[in-house]
């Protein structure tokens, strides 16, 4: 009888070695190796099956022939529905991940209840939580009279053939993936191989059946879902749940998705009944803002189709350091290093005895260029001690020559800007046509120069009023 061949697999990039290693030589990560055996399933060899069935053929169809748009599942959860692209798309399999106790369990649970309420088979699988757990927590939402089927168990052998008696589910819910494990695999559950193994029995059974899969993924300290990363290019869409701990609020970000829209999000407020959606995220990043101190910007973003108010907030103060300090919170520390050079080579403003302190309000977290115009202009105003306008927001890029640049979807930007009472704005010159009630307040400066140059023109003429 042959011996079976061992490897050690890299539990963070996946990738095989021969022989132990303190350091993955693919990703550099130390003690990550862990030992793993290959005599069958996921990493065998071609001769390691003694009976390999016969291939069969499969149809072969043209690129011309009709087109159906793809049925959706609508949970009647608005965010939810928005995340996802207008709901569960059947036959598509959905990761979920998130830090420990930011809600997942939570929002699935009020999920799998909607759904059920309106007719759909929904079956929730748990491999962390007993089922006595999982109904105490239906218990507190309100949705224990739901007809949600529930199972706790972690082989997916035994899952499958239980989902598969009677009706086929509309929604499987699978928390978490990385505690089951699958026949096929000779290892560890969590560990790459069966992380990897499930997740395609998992695909599998739901391109085969047509039943929409959910898999939550617990996520590393660094915030990528754990376990190897062609989990997430196997899935056809991948969706983050985020959240501060100082905050009520919870943001449910789509980074991947076949059937919709990407960088799309749904907004969430925890409270002791569950979570609840949130239709305006402006009003509620707005909501403690403080209109009249100075270093604060309103910056109108684009978060996929949805426009959302934030406040961007600024410190400049004098420091007694040889090398200031630049902490932000929610935004690029590069970028922001790049803001301050444009501003000292181009604008003549100095920041280089001072310390700089940026913090998007809420624990909101931006990625967009469109912030660079809101950023510069809060911190000037924190730098001078004048505050902004209380009506105004700003948004648009600014280049290293220190051009301000136009950014896409300026019309949707305004028109949430006008509904939420904002009367002027500040965007780049060439955002076309422009119309509404902030037509008449709007300033577009082709270079940042100008900006700051209006910016300290507001202080001499509030002088002058007072004299």
């Amino acid at each position: 009888m042959a011996k079976a061949r061992v490897q050690f697999v890299c539990q963070n990039c996946g990738a095989a070695h021969q022989r132990w290693a303190g350091k993955c030589d693919s990703c550099g990560e130390w003690n990550t190796l862990v030992e793993e055996g290959t005599s069958g399933g996921i990493g065998s060899g071609p001769g390691s099956l003694k009976s390999a069935r016969k291939g069969r053929a499969v149809t072969l169809t043209s690129l011309d022939g009709d087109i159906e748009d793809a049925p959706r599942i609508v949970s009647g959860i608005g965010e939810l529905d928005r995340a996802t692209g207008g709901g569960f798309v059947r036959g598509s399999a959905l990761l979920i991940g998130g830090d420990p106790g930011i809600g997942k369990s939570t929002l699935l649970t009020q999920a799998a209840a909607a759904l059920a309420s309106r007719g759909h088979r929904v079956v929730y699988v748990s491999g962390e939580e007993a089922v006595a757990q999982i109904r105490l927590r239906a218990q507190r939402l309100g949705v224990a009279s739901t007809p949600v089927e529930l199972a706790a168990e972690t082989n997916v052998e035994d899952i499958l053939a239980t989902i598969a008696d009677g009706k086929r589910p509309d929604l499987v819910i699978i928390d978490s993936i990385q505690t089951l494990w699958t026949d096929l695999a000779d290892s560890a559950p969590g560990t790459v191989t069966q992380v990897r193994a499930a997740s395609q029995a998992m695909i599998r059974y739901a391109k085969s059946t047509g039943a929409a899969v959910v898999l939550v993924g617990h996520v590393t300290k660094e915030g990528q879902i754990a376990g190897p990363r062609v989990v997430e290019h196997m899935v056809d869409g991948v969706l983050y749940f985020e959240g501060e701990g100082g905050h009520h609020y919870r943001i449910l970000r789509t980074v991947k998705n076949r059937f919709g829209p990407t960088d799309e999000i749904g907004v969430f407020e925890m409270s002791d009944k569950g979570l609840r959606e949130v239709a305006n995220p402006s009003e509620l990043f707005l909501g403690e803002r403080h209109a009249k101190s100075p270093g604060a910007a309103v910056f109108a973003a684009i978060e996929g189709t949805r426009p959302v108010l934030v406040e961007i907030q600024a410190l400049v103060a004098p420091s007694t350091l040889g090398t200031p300090r630049r902490a932000v919170v929610g935004w690029d520390s590069p970028r922001l290093s790049m803001i301050l050079a444009v501003l000292e080579a181009h604008c003549g403003v100095r920041f280089g005895q001072h310390d700089v302190y940026l913090n998007v309000a809420g624990g909101y977290r931006i990625s967009e260029p469109a912030a660079d115009l809101a950023v510069a202009s809060a911190l000037v105003s924190s730098l001078t001690g004048i505050a902004l306008p209380a009506d105004c927001v700003y948004f648009g890029e600014i280049s290293l020559s220190g051009a301000v640049r136009p950014v896409a979807h300026a019309q949707q930007r305004l028109k949430e800007a006008e509904k939420l009472g904002f009367g002027r704005a500040v965007l780049p010159s060439g955002s076309g046509d422009i119309a509404g009630g902030t037509n008449a307040g709007t300033f577009q400066p082709s270079a940042l120069a100008d900006l700051v140059a209006r910016i300290a023109g507001s202080k001499r003429s509030r002088a002058e009023e007072t004299d």
